[in-house]
């Protein structure tokens, strides 16, 4: 939380982009890593319905005029975590808002480690 955001951020000493902040975490929790783009992370992990979402869940947005332009990651109760945009912070929001319920894209569940099948095993590589 309140690590800055920063364009193609992928650690906290320099900051976060949205994938930079989620292929972080599902490392350093899972030892896992993710693509490194949110529509590339979309591709790599399993479609779900919204009704199905988990915490650890990853959720998208069009922020962009294109489809999954923005993750972040489902923490329960309709909120997740996610580096939002220049200037601001790692933080947690609502996904009931105005602004990110219109831009929700979809959700997505990453496979753990032992049910990967041998095509998607390619999507992933173990963290060092």
């Amino acid at each position: 939380m309140g690590v800055p955001y920063r364009r193609g951020g992928s650690n906290a000493a320099s900051g976060f982009d949205c994938s930079g902040f989620v292929r972080n975490v599902y490392a350093d929790a899972l030892g896992l890593v993710l693509p490194r783009v949110a529509r590339d992370q979309a591709n790599a992990t399993k479609k779900i319905e919204k009704k199905e979402l988990r915490p650890g869940d990853l959720v998208f947005f069009n922020t962009m005029r294109r489809t999954f332009s923005h993750v972040g990651i489902y923490l329960g109760e309709g909120k997740f975590i996610h580096s939002p945009r220049s200037g601001a912070k790692v933080r947690i929001e609502s996904m009931n808002t105005k602004y990110w319920s219109a831009r929700f894209n979809g959700a997505r569940r990453v496979a753990s480690v032992a049910s990967l099948s041998s095509t998607g095993a390619a999507n992933y590589s173990l963290a060092p």
